[in-house]
Order: C-alpha cells, then structure tokens, then sequence
C-alpha cells in the first residue's frame, strides 16, 4: 500500500487532496515542508496550491534531493502548480523552475478567454497507453483553476489536451512523472480513478 509524500509550499489547505489519496487507497499520507528525508516514501506529490515564486523559494533548498527522487523514479503527480513548476520558467514569476523538462508556462490567452479557467472541461486524450490515464475515457470533465498553462519542447510527453481558447495540454506522463493541469481531487469519479492510477504506479514501482 502506497505511502504517499504531499509537499507544503506553505499556501492553502491541503485536506482535501490528503483525503482524497487516503479515499482511494494510499496507507500513510504525510503532509511535509522538506525533502530531506523523501526516500521513507514511494510516492510524491506537488499540489496545485500558491504562486511560482513562493513554492520554488519553498523546494529550492532540497532541489537536489527532488533531482535525487527523480533519478531514482519515485513517482511524482505535479498538480497543475506543481506541474508547472517541472518546467524552465513561468509568466507567474521570476524564479527559475525546476527543469525537469524543457519548455515554459504561460498565461492563458486573456484576449479570448476568462481568467482564471476555473470549472469543467473535458479531456482529448491523445495518447491511450497513458498509466495515469488508465481507464479514463476520452471526452472525460474534469475540474480547473487555473491561470497559466504549459508549453513543452518535447511534445511527446503530452498525453491529453483541452480547450480553453486554444488547444492547451493538461497531462504530461514520462516514465514515472505526472501532471495534471486539472485538479484530481476535485473532479469526481474520474479525478479518483486518476488517483488510484498514480497509487498502483507507486505500489508497483520497482
């Protein structure tokens, strides 16, 4: 059974993601602020809560324990704060990301849409070999709250897309790293089948 690492970058209430993983199967989950001791744990979570800058301030200090968890591929789900924060740079802030992959964040297209994307949309899921994805049908709702969005250079790791004014990617999937534009713990029965997905992908990690 998956003991499951959510990681505080000191803004907001994290309850709900915490009561969801523990919903959907996970045996222990821990709520921390370092990644000093991340190794007791076989799964990790950046959650979807607070601005760029304050949360890289907040990992930077353990970004060479975050690049020993990956090196080791400990599972990660970045949740849409936290999946941007894989990346190089956001229009959110000034900070440099974590670099996990190659590409930005950007704000969404304000002149065509409302600011923040906040509600249900559905998903194109462009890649059906997804693990994270695993029995989510395509056309799937899920639930936003977002402001930017990201823009990979290696296409490949994309493995859904939505619409919001424009075609956006909102799950990328390499090896064992996750993200989700979206918010699981709060889009129903689909959000908790992903969750579910990214345990089985923790208990099954070798």
């Amino acid at each position: 059974m998956s003991n499951i690492a959510i990681f505080d970058y000191g803004a907001g209430n994290l309850y709900s993601l915490k009561c969801a993983l523990e919903r959907n199967g996970a045996k222990h989950v821990s709520i921390i602020k370092t990644l000093k001791n991340v190794n007791r744990y076989n799964g990790l979570i950046l959650p979807g809560v607070g601005n760029f800058d304050p949360a890289i301030r907040s990992i930077e200090p353990y970004r060479e324990n975050f690049c020993d968890l990956i090196d080791r591929k400990i599972p990660v789900l970045g949740i849409c704060l936290g999946m941007e924060m894989l990346f190089k740079k956001s229009e959110e802030g000034e900070l440099e990301g974590l670099r996990i992959f190659d590409g930005n964040v950007i704000m969404l297209p304000k002149k065509k849409v409302k600011i923040p994307h906040m509600g249900w949309n559905n998903l194109d899921i462009t890649k059906k070999e997804s693990k994270i994805l695993s029995g989510i049908e395509n056309e799937a709702w899920v639930y936003f709250v977002h402001s930017y969005y990201i823009v990979p250079v290696n296409k490949d790791i994309i493995v859904a897309k939505s619409i919001y004014g424009k075609d956006i990617p909102v799950v990328i999937e390499k090896d064992n790293i996750f993200g989700t534009q979206f918010h699981p713990e709060k889009s129903g029965n689909n959000g908790e089948k992903i969750i579910k997905n990214f345990l089985n992908v923790c208990d099954n990690k070798k």
